[in-house]
């Protein structure tokens, strides 16, 4: 089924779909967005989504935008591709204006969102993956989901550069913050520990879900700051995100984490996520 695109209400294939030289997004990073996944058909955890762009729309004082308006654009688009398992891309920027930094007066904002297909599972799901720490160098509101991921971008280069995955942001005072595109988690004795939630950090649609499983599972959960020196000594240490899902990390800057041993409660989580999203597909698809 074809890749498809939405611009400002008209949905066309992707290669055809551009945007305005003075689209704010384009020249000032001035626009949110978020990435939703689909399980045998169905996005998953729509409603969190748009609750989380809607929260980055307004924290940026952005004019209102009817999230139904949003819901009803995104599901037309995404039942036109018929895609099973894609991920569908939503960008608001602030619109189109003559380049000032001030906001622009009178001016919509322009919608645009593409719907493209996943790989059935993720590339690290049956082995771990390699990361190294960083400093943070990123903006002070890491809690909105901007485009403005230039820090992320060089970082995850970075890691590819010293051949491993990814990267993990490091604040001034040695406290871990998260990944590139990924919340982080440890497991020590059994307990599982998460940075809390902060103006440094994203709030995660895929943590909510591992938290609430963990929950669940009475799984003992912690939202603490913690430092480098606890994912060094840690027993399994894992990723959260959308398209991340639960991935396992194998070692932390060249150090093995657990000995070098696979994760057995990541692996108990990642079923868990995996079952939760099939279920809620195949409980729409009934």
């Amino acid at each position: 089924m074809p890749e498809l695109a939405y611009l400002n209400g008209k949905i066309l294939p992707i290669k055809k779909a551009m945007v305005p030289i003075e689209d704010r997004g384009y020249q000032f990073g001035d626009a949110v967005y978020e990435f939703i996944a689909s399980y045998k058909g169905r996005m998953f955890c729509v409603e969190e989504h748009l609750d989380r762009l809607e929260r980055s729309m307004r924290a940026l004082d952005f004019p209102p935008v009817s999230k139904n308006s949003v819901r009803d654009a995104l599901t037309h688009l995404f039942d036109k591709a018929m895609i099973e398992r894609a991920g569908i891309y939503i960008q608001i920027s602030r619109g189109v204006a003559s380049r000032t930094h001030s906001f622009p007066q009178n001016t919509g904002v322009q919608t645009v969102m593409t719907v493209t297909k996943l790989s059935e599972t993720h590339a690290y799901v049956n082995t771990g993956m390699a990361v190294i720490t960083l400093k943070d160098f990123r903006w002070g509101r890491c809690d909105l989901k901007t485009v403005q991921l230039l820090p992320n971008v060089l970082a995850k280069q970075k890691a590819l550069d010293k051949g491993v995955n990814d990267a993990i942001f490091v604040s001034d005072k040695g406290v871990v913050r998260e990944a590139t595109s990924s919340n982080v988690f440890f497991i020590s004795s059994d307990k599982i520990v998460t940075h809390p939630l902060t103006h440094n950090i994203l709030p995660g649609i895929t943590r909510i879900m591992i938290l609430d499983i963990c929950r669940k599972k009475k799984i003992p959960v912690e939202e603490r700051f913690y430092r480098v020196e606890d994912l060094y000594g840690a027993d399994e240490v894992f990723l959260t995100g959308t398209t991340t899902e639960v991935t396992l990390v194998d070692t932390v800057d060249g150090r093995p984490v657990g000995e070098g041993l696979v994760g057995g409660h990541t692996i108990e989580l990642y079923k868990a996520l995996r079952e939760r999203a099939t279920r809620h597909a195949d409980e729409k698809n009934e």
